[in-house]
């Protein structure tokens, strides 16, 4: 997967927008103005990070030791640093996108859950 399929995939999740809040390098998806994916535009070889949840990210860095390292300039904790093009299977790929959005999501307030839905 490529940074645009990467793109592409997380603005057609209900409730996503795309920023540089931080710099013209690095891009920001949010949902319902929470962030869940950013990727420094810079780095080759593409790469984003994600949210994750603790226990599955420690299984995930054994896992993939080439392609997923602990969140950069994140919380080491609830975040990886995920190489996207050629080090993950594109199907895992989608699966830790899907996983980070619903993290998020799951933390929003009835009120923007709300909102979300009757998007």
């Amino acid at each position: 997967m490529n940074i645009e399929e990467f793109r592409t995939y997380c603005l057609q999740k209900k409730g996503v927008t795309e920023s540089f809040p931080f710099d013209q390098q690095t891009l920001v998806f949010k949902v319902m103005g929470k962030m869940f994916a950013l990727s420094g535009l810079e780095h080759i070889p593409a790469r984003v990070n994600l949210k994750c949840d603790p226990e599955r990210s420690l299984e995930l860095r054994e896992e993939y030791e080439q392609g997923i390292y602990p969140g950069y300039h994140m919380s080491k904790v609830h975040w990886n640093t995920v190489l996207i093009e050629d080090q993950i299977p594109p199907q895992l790929l989608l699966e830790l996108i899907d996983h980070s959005y619903d993290l998020v999501v799951s933390k929003l307030t009835r009120k923007l859950k709300n909102e979300l839905e009757n998007l």
